[in-house]
């Protein structure tokens, strides 16, 4: 079931990047806009302004990012930890769940907006 699973995300993010890169907008504010969602994934495009984090959260199931538009994240743990990403526009990347009790903010290190296409699997039942 996982792998027709991944195949069908595949194919769906190829169509999300074809989409949002179209009509990406430089001068986006922060937001998160909800694209998709059943019993098997959670999908929504996340952008990231510089100097304009998201409020702080927790994602409870891993996740595929597709960067639509790349740049460098800084993930900021409520301990003040921080781990970097660089994501380069048209590639996509696996980040794992959360650990239990955490909150992170995704902050901007760049100087243009990053645009991501977020695909969380929810848990095979």
């Amino acid at each position: 079931m996982m792998r027709t699973l991944f195949r069908g995300v595949g194919g769906l993010a190829v169509f999300l990047i074809a989409l949002a890169t179209a009509s990406s907008d430089p001068s986006a504010s922060t937001q998160r806009l909800p694209q998709f969602e059943n019993s098997h994934v959670k999908v929504w495009k996340s952008t990231i302004a510089p100097n304009a984090p998201l409020a702080p959260h927790r994602h409870e199931h891993g996740r595929v990012i597709i960067a639509l538009q790349g740049g460098t994240i800084k993930v900021v743990d409520q301990s003040g930890t921080s781990e970097t990403h660089v994501w380069e526009t048209g590639n996509a990347y696996w980040l794992p769940k959360n650990p239990p009790n955490t909150l992170h903010s995704d902050v901007n290190a760049g100087e243009r907006p990053i645009e991501v296409m977020v695909v969380e699997i929810e848990d095979d039942k």
